[in-house]
Parts: structure tokens; C-alpha cells; sequence
């Protein structure tokens, strides 16, 4: 758990969503997580995290994937260990972005789409897409080491018309 000095340390995200319709192809909800280092914070990332993949440091990954958003509780699920970072990383966004392999659809075409953000057993944000419903894909929360090496936590949804490709180079964006 973190203090007031030390910023937030081990984060988990969760993202929700309600199955499409019986009959309609599935909804499919991609978490993202885009690292940023000290030199370029709001340039290019300097990787991602999606499915199949994680951190080469092991600090974010994705513990939880679905493809449908069937089952009970979260449908997916992220872990940053942003304690365990290497210092040259200075910036972590965290996003959702809808595959389109059916065609388009937005925030607005999927029922209950939901996301959190906790610290242990402290929700620190919880986010519906309602004000983005026209997107297809959004941020959500952002990490920023602070000078003393802290993590600080923002948080602001914000929505991209994009596909996942080009989601990991325009979410970090100032």
C-alpha cells in the first residue's frame, strides 16, 4: 500500500464488459499499458503491454484476457509494479481499445463497459466509457514518477477513434 511520500507502488486493472447479443459476433476489449522513458514522455512508447504480451522486465502484465466478456468478474485484468520499474521509465499510460474485426464499434455499441483502478483493496478510479461512446478506444489512467522517484497517479478518460495498431502511438500523446 502506498503513503503520502511514497506515491503508489502495485496497481491492478481491471476492465469489465457484457457479452454482445446472442446471434451478433463477439465484443472483444483490449487493456493496453504504454511505457514512456525519461527522455521521450510523451513520444513514442518505449513498448507496450496487450495481450500476449508483457513487460521485458516483468513489472506489467496481463494476468486476466478475454475475448468475449463472458464469465463472473473482471474480464480482464493488468498488474504494474511500478516500484519495480527502472528509473529511466518516468511515465506509464493505461488504456482499452476495441478490436475491430467485425467492423466498427465503439464504446457506445458495447452494454456495461467498465474499468478500475485499485491499489490493494483501495479503488483509486472507476471509469464507464459513456463520455467517449463514440470512440474505439480510451485512456484512462496515467502513472508519472515524480523528482524523489515517487509514482503518482492521474486520472482523465480520453478517447482516440483508432484501431490498436495506432492506439500504442497516439495514447501517450501530451
Amino acid at each position: 500500500m502506498s503513503s503520502l511520500n511514497r506515491g503508489v507502488e502495485k496497481i491492478e486493472v481491471t476492465l469489465k464488459w457484457d457479452p454482445s447479443p446472442l446471434g451478433a459476433s463477439p465484443h472483444d476489449l483490449d487493456l493496453v499499458a504504454a511505457t514512456y522513458s525519461s527522455d521521450a514522455p510523451s513520444g513514442a512508447p518505449a513498448y507496450l503491454v496487450h495481450f500476449d504480451s508483457r513487460s521485458p522486465d516483468g513489472t506489467i502484465t496481463l494476468d486476466r484476457q478475454s475475448r468475449t466478456g463472458q464469465g463472473f468478474g473482471s474480464d480482464e485484468e493488468m498488474t504494474l509494479e511500478l516500484v519495480r520499474l527502472a528509473p529511466s521509465y518516468t511515465r506509464v499510460v493505461v488504456g482499452v481499445a476495441i478490436q475491430q474485426r467485425d467492423g466498427r464499434r465503439t464504446f457506445g455499441d458495447i452494454a456495461n463497459a467498465s474499468a478500475r483502478v485499485l491499489e490493494g483493496y483501495t479503488e483509486l478510479a472507476a471509469h464507464d466509457f459513456a463520455g467517449v461512446a463514440g470512440s474505439t478506444a480510451a485512456t484512462f489512467a496515467e502513472f508519472t514518477r515524480d523528482s524523489s522517484g515517487a509514482w503518482r497517479f492521474h486520472t482523465a478518460v480520453r478517447g482516440f477513434d483508432t484501431d490498436l495498431q495506432s492506439f500504442g502511438a497516439l495514447m501517450g500523446g501530451a
